[in-house]
């Protein structure tokens, strides 16, 4: 099969990033020389649109707030062979793209992750870390797979895998929603470390620990619903079963052993419980069916766009290749 040049395209998401957005588009320029950097505006307050343009990004808005919001419209707009996803607070080393591709082209891979290692004492905040390694498990419990890094917003996807990817959040759950769509696809993953650093002074995260915390612990709940609905409602099938034999079984022993029935309100509850739980179960094997069909869809969507393995990439790939310009819809 006759290789092909890729074409790359840098997806930068912004809100409020005047202090950083013009360095990250230099950088990844200088990573990346002919890929083409995007800049998506979420109606920022400040002048973030217009310094990336200074610097020679493709800028466009999304006034709809959100950073899935944005990303759907990326994912949308943007024709490319590799999309490299970076956040656009300078902290993720445009250095290690070069690699990512590489590692995404010479192992035919769908999605390599940027595994934040810290080059600062103070990059993490302490919460987020937490929160990270907390849902980093979560999600290799609920989902399978390796991930170390669920959140890391650093990472290089092929064309298939982002052209496959229905994407249905409007916040920070967008890297949550990502990885569960790359296992339910079975995508080929892997991850690299890269540098993480500090945000530099005038720039403040968008991210609120707790209150986005309890969103992306929500969504993964939904996802794994959507995802794994005969595993998600067997499970609540089994503990209303078990409550309802935790109080049932005192009212069947009474009966048996003096034919009366004194706990009527409790047999009815254990009785509606266990109904319930049956209509739970119930409905597990109905969605998991729908939920095939639907897995299959979206399978063979990705299955029907062009893998990565043949692609070359000049500075990144050791086969000299002309890059081709990204090209995407809308105005700019």
């Amino acid at each position: 099969m006759t290789d092909t040049a890729a074409r790359v395209a840098v997806l930068v998401p912004c809100r409020d990033e005047a202090a950083t957005v013009a360095q990250v588009v230099f950088d990844f320029q200088h990573a990346l020389p002919g890929a083409v950097v995007y800049v998506y505006d979420n109606a920022s307050a400040d002048d973030t649109g217009a310094r990336a343009k200074a610097a020679g990004a493709v800028v466009r808005r999304e006034m709809r707030p959100g950073k899935g919001t944005v990303v759907r419209r990326m994912f949308a707009d943007i024709d490319a062979d590799i999309y490299v996803l970076v956040d656009g607070d300078g902290t993720y080393d445009a250095d290690a793209a070069p690699g990512m591709i590489r590692m995404l082209v010479e192992d035919q891979l769908d999605m390599v992750v940027g595994v934040r290692r810290e080059s600062e004492e103070d990059a993490y905040r302490n919460g987020h870390r937490l929160g990270n390694a907390f849902f980093s498990r979560l999600l290799r419990m609920l989902f399978g797979g390796v991930f170390a890094d669920v959140f890391s917003g650093y990472r290089v996807m092929s064309r298939r895998l982002v052209k496959s990817f229905p994407v249905a959040s409007g916040g920070f759950e967008i890297e949550t929603e990502l990885t569960a769509h790359a296992l339910d696809v079975r995508a080929a993953c892997a991850e690299m470390p890269t540098v993480y650093r500090s945000r530099p002074e005038g720039s403040e995260s968008k991210l609120r620990t707790w209150r986005d915390g309890w969103r992306i612990m929500m969504a993964a709940v939904v996802f794994y619903k959507e995802l794994r609905p005969f595993r998600f409602f067997g499970l609540v099938a089994m503990l209303l079963t078990a409550l309802a034999i935790a109080l049932g079984v005192p009212v069947i022993a009474e009966f048996v052993r003096t034919g009366l029935v004194p706990q009527m309100p409790t047999a009815i509850l254990a009785a509606a419980i266990q109904v319930a739980a049956v209509v739970a179960g119930t409905s597990g094997v109905v969605l998991d069916s729908i939920g095939r069909g639907r897995r299959e869809t979206k399978l063979l969507t990705y299955l029907s766009l062009p893998s990565a393995a043949d692609l070359v990439v000049p500075g990144v790939s050791e086969r000299p290749a002309n890059l081709k310009v990204a090209g995407g819809s809308g105005g700019s």
